[in-house]
């Protein structure tokens, strides 16, 4: 119907300079005025008329002038509180931040997609609406825009995201979409603190160590997992951080973990019954060395839902433009759910959702390593490829539905 890629092609040099742009100074969570001013600029030049959401959101409408449901396209603008070590021209000027998870090529290809859909405004059956969102990477920036009205004015009757990957040996610019039933897990953030008594490393009788209660307290929490979830059920438990005291010779007042618990469970009675135990355990535990611990629950997220009819749409309209370079996700996965998470998994309990990954960077070229990792490197020849895709898939599904 479109010749959309060779229209998205033309665009492939403005929209590497909007993404290294964008790479360059990096902004997190919702603390990005510099990248939302950005964006906005880019959509007025285009003709939109960008309206803010929530704390630090935009959204623009294309389309409208038929009758017809609303599709939501989204792209996540926050970076990563990390340094870069990746050796390009183009790193962060930012220090302590980094666009390290690909969030700015998913803006700069969404923004492609708003100026091809802006083009084609005549034959879009309904509506499009552009969701440029931030604090993806702390899990509040969907539910931000949502309570905001994301959903909303109007009626989003569909909603579709992608997501780049790096080291996977797949070729650059293949597409994965994702099935119907859970993608990726919910995911919940915890702290514990353990109470001790400092004192000196010469008289730890005189103390109450509260490292040697965390240690125990870790050890012990890896019991839930093998002793306590029944075989069919999922759930892990990952201790990511554990800091406690500032000097050799002293024993410090306090020992606390941070990590996170996954679950595949829609309701999440799995990570309930996860944190009742590991708040038990913490106590417990440490009232066995004669401290006291509290465990703490932050930023949940829940898995993500897709809808298998739209999943099958989407694969029928990204085989229609990208042939065999668009695969269904679970020929690589297996068909198991990716240990990831991510915030537009709220969009996916609300509304019929699909979830599309479009690798940009293969370990058989060399880009070895993954999201995340202060040296990852994205393959940015590939950003038009994802312009077309967001476009194609509103413009088909809104004609077909």
């Amino acid at each position: 119907m479109y010749d959309i890629l060779n229209e998205a092609s033309l665009l492939q040099q403005e929209l590497v300079s909007i993404r290294r742009e964008l790479h360059m100074y990096p902004e997190t969570g919702f603390d990005i005025p510099k990248t939302k001013a950005f964006v906005k600029q880019k959509l007025e030049k285009m003709g939109y008329a960008p309206c803010e959401m929530g704390k630090a959101g935009l959204v623009a409408l294309a389309g409208g002038k038929h009758p017809g449901k609303t599709m939501l396209l989204r792209a996540d603008m926050d970076a990563l509180a990390m340094d870069e070590q990746a050796d390009v021209e183009y790193r962060s000027r930012n220090e302590g931040k980094m666009h390290g998870c690909g969030h700015d090529m998913h803006t700069a290809m969404l923004l492609g997609a708003a100026k091809l859909l802006k083009e084609h405004e005549d034959d879009i059956c309904g509506t499009v609406k552009l969701e440029f969102q931030p604090a993806e990477e702390i899990f509040q920036g969907s539910p931000d825009m949502i309570s905001s009205g994301l959903l909303e004015d109007p009626h989003v009757d569909a909603a579709a995201m992608i997501h780049v990957t790096a080291g996977m040996p797949l070729p650059s610019g293949t597409f994965l979409v994702a099935g119907g039933g859970i993608s990726s897990t919910s995911c919940e953030q915890y702290h514990i603190t353990v109470k001790g008594k400092g004192g000196h490393g010469s008289t730890p009788h005189e103390a109450i160590d509260p490292i040697t209660a965390a240690a125990h307290i870790h050890i012990a929490l890896q019991e839930i997992n093998s002793r306590e979830l029944e075989g069919n059920q999922f759930g892990v438990f990952t201790t990511g951080r554990f800091e406690a005291g500032k000097a050799s010779n002293v024993i410090p007042d306090t020992a606390e973990m941070w990590g996170t618990i996954r679950t595949t469970d829609p309701e999440n009675e799995v990570g309930k019954l996860i944190k009742t135990r590991m708040e038990q355990i913490c106590k417990g535990v440490a009232a066995a060395f004669r401290c006291e611990a509290e465990a703490e629950f932050y930023d949940f997220c829940p898995c993500m839902m897709i809808d298998g009819s739209l999943a099958a749409d989407t694969l029928k309209y990204m085989k229609s433009v990208f042939g065999e370079q668009a695969m269904d996700l679970s020929v690589v996965s297996g068909g198991k759910a990716g240990g990831g998470s991510e915030d537009f998994a709220f969009v996916s309990h609300h509304v019929p959702t699909v979830s599309m990954f479009l690798t940009a960077g293969s370990s058989l070229d060399g880009y070895k390593f993954g999201q995340h990792h202060p040296q990852v490197r994205f393959d940015d020849s590939v950003l038009y490829r994802g312009s077309a895709a967001y476009a194609n898939t509103a413009l088909c599904w809104l004609k077909e539905h």
